[in-house]
Order: structure tokens, then sequence, then C-alpha cells
């Protein structure tokens, strides 16, 4: 497994969001594992993945986390950036990195469902939801029905897969009528560009750069148009690092926490430390300014919310998004 991690570029740019509030308690195992009495940690440094948008690239950057980690003598390695999600599963999995940078739940779990010994250690509710399925102003594609026959970039058990199932399944498009071509966001924001393919389903801010840089519109957009959520953000270690060190796993929701509460009463200061490093126009800077983008941190322990989970991994399966079915409960850590 690779472990070479991205660095910056144009189309690295086009990737998608993150974080949020909630209060932790003690930490335990659920699932399989026996439950750990253990409240300490094996390590004083905890590497963390980042990339182009979201919480975690405003905890790097404003530097309040890594002061407030540093208050348990915790010291914080960057490592990215990355493009999108996937590849900081495989750096965790592969043991270069110790968390993912706060992703979709989708890979996640089908990470899982493929063997990588991944636990989740928090959840993240963003609103608003703003994945697209975009295209071209000059494609003729102004609605979903109008996709049959087309080609419509995604990235496999993610997101944009599952906006795309969700959004023929509300317009009654049979699924085979629609050409699903699997590409991860550097790849498919120049494919979109060239006409490679004639749709794209993204997150932000990728779907906003597009949407200025190729001239496109909104065909299905998830908040305005999904009155469900089935794909949630989450953060992820591996098992064995959480066994080891639920006390480092505590102090780092809690400063997730505490960067999400700032972010959420700072959104303007927020959007421009974003800004500063994705290098994204001013007009999309603005446009996020504008909706102002909250965060809400879930534990692990909230049994309402892990349910629902369930039973939007037991949905994806259904439409074979995911492969096979997976217990949630069966694969967290630290509440």
């Amino acid at each position: 497994m690779s472990k070479r991690l991205f660095t910056p570029s144009r189309r690295d740019l086009l990737s998608g969001a993150m974080a949020g509030l909630s209060a932790y308690a003690g930490i335990h195992f659920t699932g399989s594992d026996d439950a750990i009495a253990d409240t300490g940690r094996k390590t004083d440094k905890v590497r963390l993945t980042w990339g182009y948008h979201g919480l975690t690239l405003i905890a790097k950057e404003r530097g309040e986390f890594e002061k407030e980690l540093a208050k348990d003598n915790i010291k914080v390695e960057w490592l990215g950036p990355f493009p999108n999600h996937a590849p900081t599963l495989q750096a965790v999995t592969g043991d270069s990195a110790d968390f993912g940078f706060g992703g979709s739940t989708t890979p996640a779990l089908a990470a899982i469902i493929a063997g990588s010994p991944l636990v989740f250690t928090q959840f993240v509710l963003y609103e608003p939801r703003t994945t697209a399925i975009i295209a071209k102003d000059d494609s003729g594609i102004n609605k979903v029905e109008d996709l049959v026959g087309k080609s419509v970039a995604v990235n496999r058990s993610g997101l944009g897969e599952f906006l795309l199932i969700a959004a023929l399944e509300k317009h009654k498009v049979d699924r085979s009528k629609v050409k699903f071509v699997y590409l991860n966001p550097p790849d498919a924001a120049p494919a979109l560009a060239s006409g490679k393919v004639d749709a794209w389903s993204m997150w932000s801010p990728g779907v906003d750069i597009a949407r200025l840089d190729y001239k496109a519109h909104d065909v299905f957009l998830e908040g305005r148009d999904l009155p469900f959520q089935i794909d949630f953000s989450s953060y992820v270690t591996s098992r064995k690092f959480a066994k080891d060190n639920p006390a480092l796993v505590r102090a780092l929701n809690a400063a997730y926490e505490k960067e999400a509460q700032w972010v959420n009463q700072n959104t303007r200061d927020a959007e421009y430390l974003v800004q500063k490093v994705a290098k994204y126009d001013d007009r999309i800077r603005d446009q996020f300014i504008e909706r102002k983008r909250n965060y809400k941190l879930i534990p692990v322990s909230d049994k309402k919310f892990v349910t629902e989970l369930q039973n939007a991994a037991n949905w994806l399966t259904e439409r074979k998004v995911l492969p096979e079915s997976v217990t949630v409960a069966d694969h967290l850590a630290g509440g």
C-alpha cells in the first residue's frame, strides 16, 4: 500500500467540507473487542492528515488546536495535503498516519468492509449540504432526466456515487441508463473541463470551483433536492491506535470540538483562513461566508446517531454502493 503523500497542485484544490460541537466523556471500545479499562496513552505524538478544506485545515492554520493539545503534552505532526478521503484511509491503514482528515463515512465503511482495521472516533454534521451534480452550461443537461445516455464522474463508494444514485432514484431514472465513471477529484475536474465526462457529482469546494472555472450549473443539489441524509463526515483511526491511546483520542476529540465552536462563531475569519491556503477565487470565498457554514460534532456514544448511520449503511448496501453489509457498532472507538 502506497504511503506517498500528495503535493499541492491546482487540481488538488477540488475537495470537500467539515466539522462541529458536543461533549466527550470517558472512552471505551464497542464491538467485538473487549472493553478496555486503560485510560492512558502510549505515544505523545499524533500524525494528522489534512486537505484543502474544512475544520482540519482551519485547525492546522489557526494554531490554537496544537496549543490545546500541547496542554496535554501531545505533539501534532501534519501530513498532506490529501485530495480526498480515500488516500487518508490508506495512510491510516498503512500506519503512515494516525487519523483521517474528517471525510465521508461511505468510503470509510467501504474500507472497513474491505478489511481495513479502522474505527470511528467521532462524526460530523455540517450545514448547509452543498454536494451537487453539475454539468457545463452548454451541455444540454438541465435536469436529472437529461443524464440518460450521459456519463457522470463520481468517487467510488463515496459521496459522489451516493448522490447520483439518490438523484436517479428520486427521479425514477434507471441506473443502467447512466454511465458511472469512477474518478477521484483531481482526475474528475479536468475530465469535466475537457468533455470526457458529461457531468460530475462532487462536494464543496470542488463543486464551487468547477461551477466558476468551467461555467457549470447544478443539476441536483443535495441540501435542496434530497430530503434525507445518508452520507456523513467522520474521523477515523486504527483500532490498535484507539485501544492503545484512549486519552489521546479524548484530547483530540475535545480539541476539534473547541475548533468547531470557534469556526461557528467566526465564519468570516474561518473562510478567509481556508481560502488563504486553497487559493480559490474571492467569489467562492464570499459564497461560503454567505452560507454561514456550521459544524456539529457527534460522539460515537450517541446511540441515536449510530442507529441513523446504520440505516444509512443499509441503504447503501441495498443499492450496491457498499459491497456488503456492515455493523457500524462494531467499529466505534471513543465516546
